[in-house]
């Protein structure tokens, strides 16, 4: 069975967040093949995309028009029941003899075994405690009744014993988890539970796995791979208790740290989907038409049309790479992604704030940046007072120095800057007074023209 790494986007996952998932996953399944016919025998991992919220608009959108599946939304990496539960279970229908379920236990070397009833679910579990105590019951009440042990009565008990269904043998003690029960919830009760397992039942009642004191010895640890980003302020809660195996990232380095050397691949690019669109070519594989797309889109959308200052010849090579995969042209396909996010004037607020949105670290505090993309600017800013009651309460409600929303203006090449709380500190890095809304010709960037020169100051 493959042991699964979570491949892993930033909170409030942008476009680029969720492209980088599909496509990393998909060139990290390809080389596991590649290795796997190269030797069998060689440890087998699946790579899932995963997403930490809900779905862009803009993604929702390219991933079902190409139809590809969605990364798996997951809210934390601790680690679970699942991950160390063994499966597939061992099991007998309670009609088996006791004979059977004796047998089972000495062919796979185990201490119990699952019972299951006419439909197949879980009914409790036959130990070989129990059978044990089946067999001393017997010798000590034959000895009791005739006040010296006979060999031949108690031989002929045990024959007939044999045959004997081993439903009258259940076990009911057994501790019952879930597989997505965490581990560190279940550890103390199954440390202290008298048979030392617990069974694993999915949602239907059905036998999954069993988990035994051997089996949480060494506490398990997720496998992650983070992409689009590389700080604990924007990663997946429970990730110091996960193990991380690889890092693809676009942006500064953060602090996030491991235990052992891992592959770390850090470029100063326009977008993390330009970095695995690379790595899938130079390992010369085959990119679908699906993949293409979904990586095409975040570029285009990370680069704003590749109009952002962060926007390198790298990533236009790329885009020219994709766009001829897909066979339309880069900016109408740009275009048509970010149509794909709807009208600014019916879109939730919470929405047009936050999709897009990454919290920062300065002397001060914690400040969060915000960045919402459009090209009807007249229409995001005849909500402003509504935008920046929300904004008012992000801060309170996070303790944030101040909320910073660039409205940029895909067409006009510049943003709105619309603050909220403690606003010296911007006002001096970028000579304004954003008390009220300001006009930024030319900042396209959040990282690069916005972020960077904030957390240098």
């Amino acid at each position: 069975m493959a042991t699964p790494v979570l491949v892993v986007g930033h909170k409030n996952p942008d476009n680029d967040s969720i492209a980088a998932s599909v496509g990393f996953a998909y060139y990290k399944n390809e080389m596991m093949k590649r290795a796997l016919a190269q030797n069998p025998d060689a440890e087998e991992y699946e790579y899932i995309p995963c997403r930490l919220g809900p779905l862009p608009e803009e993604s929702e959108a390219i991933l079902s028009e190409y139809g590809i599946e969605a990364p798996r939304l997951i809210p934390h990496v601790f680690a679970r029941v699942s991950d160390i539960m063994s499966a597939p279970v061992i099991s007998l229908p309670g009609s088996a003899t006791l004979l059977e379920a004796s047998q089972l236990l000495a062919v796979h070397d185990i201490r119990s075994i699952v019972v299951t009833d006419e439909s197949g679910k879980y009914a409790g579990v036959v130990s070989s405690r129990k059978i044990a105590e089946r067999y001393i019951s017997t010798v000590c009440r034959e000895a009791k009744e005739a006040n010296e042990q006979s060999a031949s009565a108690i031989a002929a008990d045990l024959q007939a014993s044999l045959t004997q269904d081993i439903m009258s043998l259940i076990d009911n003690r057994p501790m019952v988890v879930a597989p997505d029960d965490l581990f560190n919830d279940v550890f103390e009760d199954l440390m202290a539970n008298e048979l030392r397992e617990a069974v694993v039942l999915d949602e239907n009642g059905f036998a999954v796995g069993i988990v035994t004191r051997s089996d949480v010895a060494v506490k398990p640890r997720r496998k992650v791979a983070l992409v689009d980003h590389n700080e604990f302020s924007q990663a997946v809660d429970g990730l110091k208790e996960a193990e991380i195996v690889e890092i693809v990232d676009h942006h500064r380095i953060g602090d996030v740290s491991t235990n052992q050397p891992i592959r770390f691949t850090n470029v100063p690019v326009g977008s993390s989907a330009t970095i695995v669109t690379l790595k899938l070519r130079d390992a010369g594989i085959d990119i679908p038409e699906g993949i293409a797309a979904t990586l095409l889109s975040a570029i285009m959308t990370d680069t704003v049309i590749l109009k952002s200052p962060t926007a390198t010849d790298i990533d236009r090579e790329q885009v020219e790479f994709l766009a001829g995969i897909i066979g339309k042209d880069a900016t109408e396909f740009g275009l048509h992604v970010f149509n794909a996010r709807g009208g600014d004037a019916e879109m939730d607020v919470k929405t047009l704030v936050t999709a897009d949105s990454k919290e920062f670290k300065i002397p001060e505090g914690t400040i969060l940046i915000a960045q919402h993309e459009t090209v009807t600017l007249d229409a995001v800013m005849q909500r402003e007072e509504e935008i920046r009651e929300f904004l008012r309460e992000l801060k309170e409600k996070n303790g944030y120095e101040f909320v910073l929303l660039l409205v940029t203006d895909i067409i006009a090449e510049g943003s709105n800057f619309l603050v909220e709380g403690d606003h010296k500190k911007i006002d001096k890095v970028f000579g304004i007074d954003s008390s009220a809304a300001v006009w930024m010709p030319g900042v396209l960037s959040r990282k690069k023209q916005v972020a960077a020169p904030l957390l240098e100051a």
